[in-house]
């Protein structure tokens, strides 16, 4: 289910760009994920420990997506999300929904690495939902 899942959401996103969805409506779909990503995991892994894996996909996703590093090396806060949402903001469409999709599978799979596919689907599971069934593009 775990590569079902990434490919899913990667998907949703790329979809979103398809139907018109400019970046800064993809840009706020990726920080609210994240937002519910803290939410959910914060009080297992507590904020710290969330940031930790989010500083670490945006290590990994930087090479494929490089005007990622600045984000990274920005990264003053534990999770800088509006420095996160401006970076997506600056691209197009597809370069924004095709790397914030690559974000999310890191850290799903570095999550998975931790504590293992089953718990992670548990964890992220209600995440994962609402991203998949966000407004179309044209309804934001």
């Amino acid at each position: 289910m775990e590569a079902q899942e990434n490919s899913h959401i990667a998907a949703t996103l790329a979809r979103r760009a398809a139907e018109g969805a400019n970046a800064p409506q993809i840009a706020d779909a990726i920080v609210s994920a994240w937002q519910e990503i803290d939410a959910a995991l914060s009080p297992i892994l507590g904020h710290q420990g969330v940031a930790a894996l989010y500083k670490r996909s945006l290590y990994l996703a930087t090479p494929a997506y490089p005007w990622l590093a600045d984000t990274f090396q920005g990264a003053h806060a534990p999770m800088d999300l509006p420095e996160l949402k401006s970076a997506f903001a600056q691209q197009d469409s597809d370069n924004a929904a095709a790397a914030g999709g690559a974000l999310l599978q890191t850290f799903h799979e570095l999550l998975a690495s931790l504590v293992g596919p089953a718990l992670t689907e548990r964890l992220l599971r209600s995440v994962w939902e609402h991203l998949l069934s966000g407004p179309p593009a044209q309804d934001t």
